[in-house]
């Protein structure tokens, strides 16, 4: 057998916010800085294409709607002309990208908060669907599906991805882990708005360590910052914004080991791009101790079914028997 080596690389930065040729131009030159240091994947924050709807947040639904506009019609689709420059540097850097985009739906209230991950050829080899919205961004996400709930083979390992709270979903986690999942990628953003003794950036390491530790695999951790230019934009309808917006230990970014042990120096608040050298036949020896995939569970006594069918808008039936059965 061959395992795996290869050098990751993971963005801790903000989008041009609403802007996706801008924030394309931000993510190529990130692809190209971090193919130039040797890294073959490379993952970026959650919805980093091109904002996210931090509104929902800090203004009423009503002060909100003008900014659902807004991202609607900054949303993409993977056919995108836009979204090409991305697809072809993943393919001249000879880089494998995950990059969360808002991807937007055949219905003007649709827009999910999609993954995507795309090959070191620059093919979109798949998407995630954020499961389920949470909280506040029910305001602007439609629900995925358990069809985009997959891992993907790829020249360096099988990858998977979940978006922010999601990863703290032990069901869609297993799920991932049943398929043979061996590098995570969990992308973020930040979110000053959480609780007074909340820590988000530790958050997202116990979220992490705790996949990587049931799992025995490396997770890659993207999350995103709030730039001034975010605040500023938001500043006219929440003129207190700097105050909800801001705050200490609100961001992580970095590397879990299959031991759930953090990997070299992780980003905390601040922006950059930070490298781990990631081995695959690390994963063995952990998996000794607790395999939940094989020896150390009870699938007599387990059993999880997980429907992943896509979701249907309509179904048309063309005669009466079939459209009368129950």
């Amino acid at each position: 057998m061959e395992f795996k080596k290869f050098k990751a690389a993971t963005v801790q930065t903000s989008p041009v916010f609403l802007n996706v040729e801008k924030t394309i131009e931000k993510a190529v030159s990130f692809i190209k800085e971090a193919s130039s240091n040797g890294a073959n994947l490379i993952a970026f924050p959650e919805v980093f294409v091109a904002g996210y709807p931090y509104w929902n947040w800090i203004m009423t639904p009503v002060q909100g709607s003008k900014w659902y506009e807004a991202l609607y019609k900054s949303a993409v689709k993977v056919s995108d002309e836009a979204m090409q420059p991305l697809f072809e540097a993943a393919k001249q850097y000879n880089c494998h990208v995950v990059i969360g985009i808002n991807e937007r739906g055949d219905s003007y209230g649709e827009i999910y908060n999609t993954n995507l991950i795309i090959n070191n050829k620059g093919e979109v080899i798949g998407k995630h669907r954020k499961l389920v919205p949470t909280w506040a961004e029910k305001l602007t996400w439609t629900s995925g599906d358990g069809s985009s709930l997959k891992v993907y083979n790829t020249e360096i390992g099988p990858i998977g991805t979940l978006a922010c709270g999601e990863n703290t979903n032990t069901l869609a986690r297993f799920t991932l882990l049943a398929q043979g999942e061996l590098i995570h990628i969990a992308n973020y953003i930040s979110l000053p708005v959480a609780p007074p003794d909340y820590d988000m950036a530790e958050a997202i390491k116990i979220r992490a360590a705790a996949h990587s530790f049931e799992g025995k695999l490396f997770t890659i951790v993207s999350c995103s910052t709030i730039s001034q230019e975010i605040k500023d934009a938001l500043r006219e309808d929440v003129p207190n914004v700097d105050e909800l917006l801001t705050r200490k230990s609100s961001a992580f970014s970095g590397f879990i080991g299959p031991n759930g042990a953090v990997i070299g120096e992780p980003l905390i608040d601040e922006e950059g791009i930070v490298y781990a050298d990631i081995d695959l036949e690390k994963c063995i020896q952990p998996k000794q101790m607790h395999d939940i995939l094989g020896h150390y569970n009870r699938f007599d006594i387990f059993d999880l079914r997980v429907n992943v069918a896509p979701t249907r808008k309509i179904t048309f039936v063309d005669n009466h028997e079939d459209f009368n059965k129950k």
